[in-house]
């Protein structure tokens, strides 16, 4: 789904949703309404979690998500769903970064989480409370090397994903 903000070309890419294990999300949108692993997937080892993504027929992903062991990046997130978890965000994909941010805080948003240190992914985020209750993430992807391998769901699962130190998936 294409979308426009104030000229700018927004699609809508992907619906994520965490959990405190990936491993427990896998029956429902892998098994049951059978979704396929993407490839690829990993750590983040800055915010402190693990994702993969899987894909449908008609096209649509949804990325799972995981906190590393240690890290306290979903612990608000999960006292609010009462740990069970949840759709965390929303994600949609903008071409130009620096034109996203322009157009959003001339109209009055305020942003947060502001990245550019990647050039494979730069994002910002919306914060819930400025947009009833969802959080918008506004990617930026850049260009993946075509001969990059791209990890199994196992290999993401046992830590061995983009960025994976090893640690599996609880």
């Amino acid at each position: 789904m294409d979308l426009e903000l104030d000229g700018l070309d927004v699609t809508f890419d992907h619906t994520a949703v965490a959990a405190p294990r990936i491993r427990d999300l896998l029956p429902i949108y892998r098994d049951l309404l059978g979704g396929r692993h993407l490839g690829g997937g990993g750590d983040n080892r800055v915010g402190g979690y693990r994702t993969l993504q899987l894909t449908y027929r008609n096209g649509s992903k949804i990325e799972l998500m995981e906190p590393l062991a240690g890290s306290t990046f979903f612990d608000s997130f999960f006292e609010l769903t009462r740990g069970r978890g949840g759709v965390h965000h929303l994600n949609f994909h903008v071409a130009d970064m620096d034109a996203a941010v322009a157009r959003l805080t001339g109209r009055g948003y305020r942003l947060h989480g502001l990245n550019r240190a990647d050039v494979r992914w730069q994002e910002v985020f919306l914060h819930p409370k400025e947009v009833h209750g969802v959080l918008i993430q506004l990617a930026c992807p850049g260009v993946r090397d075509p001969d990059e391998p791209r990890p199994t769901l196992d290999e993401v699962l046992a830590g061995r994903g983009h960025n994976g130190n090893g640690t599996p998936s609880p």
